[in-house]
């Protein structure tokens, strides 16, 4: 029986895990081996994926992948309830005294480091475990903290607080050091590569069986580490405790309980950091085989492998600069990388096949099952003597009870609908609204009052336009539509704040896999609501090259926040109030339709195969910390408000230039004669077949290419800041939702673009996104322009 065939609220044990490949290694990774307790817990509302519970965690898999794994076993489940019995945390040493982790003080790796000489952090850990809140918390940083696997996609560096000379570097999450994804190569690159002088290895305490399968391969390194048990707050609460000395002792390594989301415990952790790197302390342990050499224990025979493995490449880890112990149990794992890293000859490769076949006759398991069922004995033995596992958590609870409603069969795709059509509305016809018409009417009373103030000073009249017409119509535009850009962002971050994000992309799974991706993609796409270049970044948590390059392809057709002010100035110039709200909504839902439609050419164009495997955790929802959501905010609004003054300022002035001088730069008699007309005139007639043939309505969407939000300011520039002249400038309200239908689906801005050219690592690429989309925005414009004209609505 397999995996795939399991009923809900059943148990099995697994009995083996079939494919190959890089999704087979990480399914062992995440503590799918042999002999491993599963349980059913649910199936997605399209009836795939599911989600199983193992190892006190859930984890979706496709049905496609779950029917690789065998089960056996097979009955109703009856996990034990957990205890409910509350326990008082234990203390543990502090700095510097030896206590019962004597054995990490005594494992030295040279001269102490002078105080005050440069020091060097790497923060590793898995994904969600909250890595960038214990980063903002060391260093004082505002990096944005997400609920959802994978927020930190790039490392960040930062200053330790009270530490000028310690310097902490944020990295991807990963659950071993075997690469699988992007993010897992930068994580284990930069550890390789830069040997920095400490590890601070975060450990979520409330999951941390699978969380420590990373800790051993991050101890193999040799480096001086400590281990933060994050959210133990949460732990105690639920009746929980870790039995913190002990567990130093088995692992010679300190270890200390915080908090982040709290600050609690972080001085402490520093401490040791800061003690251990200094002191070169390294790691008690680096040997988990839980059996020796015994000749009868098939456990044993890891052991003996590794060790024979060890003697055979001592000479060549030397030389490559690798860790012993790290080498050799990657070359167990068959990790390529190292394999050509040692450049063993012919000989010793034969060795090492020898010893490899030997390794999986005497355990019955491949070379990858056999090393990480070696390092899960470990960890279950470890943490039967030091964790006391509390109760089920309020947080678990919580989200059971939630999850009935968003991920259920026949609610999860109306809940989903239902919140993004809240969020619009809000954003579009209730909060953002009200607050820009504020805004506006705080510009537009700045705006009289500088006015006023420059005709009683009797200034030059050029320089009068160029403040007035110029920089106040142009940037002032654009500001007025921060507070909708800032109400999106707030929603869009409660949403990722929560976990939701997480249960979308289970939900959506299946239906994006018609389209070629994985669900995992949706939520790239999701933040392309919000802004284009995270969005671009975010695909890096996909471990398929293929769905990156495709998933950046059609983030553009997700409509950015900088064309909100596009939307806004239009349907507020050409719809009444009742309708505004309805046709922002319209342009959203074209830009995922016409989005659907490429991606199935994509599919069966350029990008044949399959999406990459949906194996992902599933976080607990937890409440949206308000300094997150605020932090998120706060650096949105200053990004639009940096942009506003920087970008388009620029390009307002030289729109003005370019309209208040003729081509002898004399001030054009009328605007018809100004150098901006001469160049609109050339580009004109490529928007004619459009229904828009005049030249400000084409140099706007010229500008546009710079910042979205410049398409507003040069089209409120070139109306001498009369937008109520649009209906006559575009003829019809028809012709004004082609010109919408053209701005949603043309080339996103430099920035994006930038971000394409970097992620896929390619110019051409880059440029072939903007030609597409050009191309992709004409076509459609042109069509729905053809559809006015077939039912007499131009």
């Amino acid at each position: 029986m397999t995996l795939a065939e399991l009923k809900i609220g059943q148990d099995a044990l697994i009995q083996s895990i079939g494919g190959t490949g890089e999704l087979r290694h990480h399914l062992l990774d995440m503590g799918l081996t042999p002999g491993t307790e599963v349980t059913l817990r649910k199936v997605a509302p399209m009836g795939d994926p599911i989600e199983v519970e193992l190892r006190g965690y859930e984890l979706t898999l496709r049905l496609d992948d779950a029917a690789k794994i065998t089960v056996e076993n097979v009955h109703d489940t009856d996990r034990a309830a957990r205890s409910e019995k509350r326990h008082a945390p234990i203390p543990h040493p502090g700095v510097g005294e030896l206590g019962s982790a004597a054995s990490y003080h005594n494992r030295k790796a040279g001269a102490p480091i002078p105080k005050g000489a440069p020091l060097t952090f790497a923060l590793a850990g898995n994904q969600n475990c909250g890595k960038t809140t214990l980063f903002n918390q060391l260093t004082g940083s505002n990096q944005h903290v997400g609920n959802f696997p994978g927020v930190t996609v790039d490392r960040k560096d930062g200053v330790i607080r009270g530490h000028g000379e310690a310097t902490v570097t944020d990295l991807p999450g990963i659950y071993s050091l075997s690469p699988y994804t992007n993010e897992e190569i930068v994580t284990r690159d930069f550890i390789l590569q830069q040997k920095p002088d400490g590890i601070i290895n975060i450990v979520d305490a409330s999951n941390i069986e699978r969380n420590l399968y990373l800790t051993m391969q991050l101890m193999e390194l040799q480096i001086p580490m400590v281990l933060a048990l994050n959210m133990m707050d949460e732990v105690r609460a639920n009746g929980g405790t870790i039995l913190v000395n002990q567990l130093e002792n088995d692992l010679g390594i300190p270890v200390v309980p915080i908090s982040a989301a709290k600050n609690e415990g972080i001085d402490e952790l520093i401490e040791h950091a800061i003690h251990v790197a200094r002191h070169r302390e390294l790691p008690g342990r680096i040997d988990f085989c839980t059996a020796g050499a015994d000749a009868n224990d098939p456990k044993g025979a890891v052991h003996r492998c590794i060790h024979a493995v060890a003697h055979l490449i001592e000479d060549h880890a030397a030389a490559a600069g690798l860790p012993l112990r790290f080498a050799s149990t990657k070359l167990v794992e068959g990790d390529g990388p190292i394999l050509e890293a040692l450049q063993l000859d012919q000989n010793e490769k034969e060795l090492l096949d020898h010893t490899i076949t030997e390794l999986e006759n005497e355990t019955g398991l491949d070379r990858e099952a056999a090393l990480a069922d070696m390092r899960f004995t470990f960890i279950e033995k470890l943490c039967a003597e030091t964790v006391v596992k509390p109760g089920e958590s309020r947080e678990h609870k919580r989200s059971v009870a939630i999850d009935e409603v968003l991920t259920g069969k026949y609610t999860a795709l109306p809940c989903f609908l239902g919140i993004m059509a809240l969020v619009f509305w809000l954003t579009f016809g209730v909060i953002g609204a009200v607050l820009s018409d504020w805004m506006t009417m705080g510009i537009d009373a700045l705006t009289g009052l500088v006015d006023g103030a420059l005709t009683a000073y009797g200034i030059n009249p050029v320089v009068h336009s160029l403040v007035i017409d110029g920089i106040f119509a142009g940037v002032g535009s654009v500001l007025s539509f921060l507070p909708t850009i800032v109400t999106l962002f707030f929603f869009l971050s409660i949403l990722e704040d929560t976990g939701y994000m997480a249960r979308v992309a289970f939900v959506m799974d299946k239906l994006l896999r018609r389209i070629g991706l994985s669900g995992r993609s949706f939520v790239p796409m999701l933040i392309g609501f919000g802004c284009s270049v995270p969005a671009i970044m975010a695909t890096r948590t996909l471990s398929s090259d293929r769905d990156r390059r495709m998933t950046i392809l059609l983030t553009p057709f997700m409509s950015c926040s900088a064309k909100l002010p596009i939307y806004a100035l239009f349907t507020a110039a050409f719809f009444a109030p009742v309708w505004r709200a309805p046709v922002m909504i319209f342009l959203y839902l074209f830009g995922i339709l016409c989005g659907v439609l490429y991606a199935l050419i994509l599919k069966h164009t350029a990008f044949h195969g399959e999406p990459v495997p949906f194996v992902m955790e599933l976080p607990n929802y937890r409440l949206p910390s308000a300094r997150s959501v605020g932090q998120l905010i706060w650096e949105k609004a200053r990004d639009f408000v940096q942009r506003a003054f920087t970008i388009i300022f620029v390009a307002t002035v030289i729109i003005w230039f370019l309209q208040t001088f003729d081509a002898r730069l004399n001030v054009a008699e009328t605007a018809d004669s100004s150098l901006l007309a001469l160049i609109g005139s050339w580009i004109a007639p490529v928007f004619a077949p459009l229904g828009f043939a005049d030249w400000r309505v084409s140099t706007a969407l010229i500008t546009g290419f710079t910042a979205k939000e410049s398409v507003v300011s040069t089209l409120t520039v070139l109306l001498g800041g009369n937008t109520g002249a649009l209906p006559d400038l575009f003829g019809s309200t028809y012709i004004a939702l082609v010109f919408l239908v053209f701005t949603l689906l043309y080339t996103p801005c430099v920035a994006a673009i930038a971000a394409v050219r970097r992620e896929m690592g390619s110019a051409k690429a880059a440029v072939g996104v903007v030609v597409a989309q050009c191309v992709i925005a004409w076509v459609v414009a042109f069509l729905v322009h053809c559809v006015g004209l077939l039912f007499g609505l131009v």
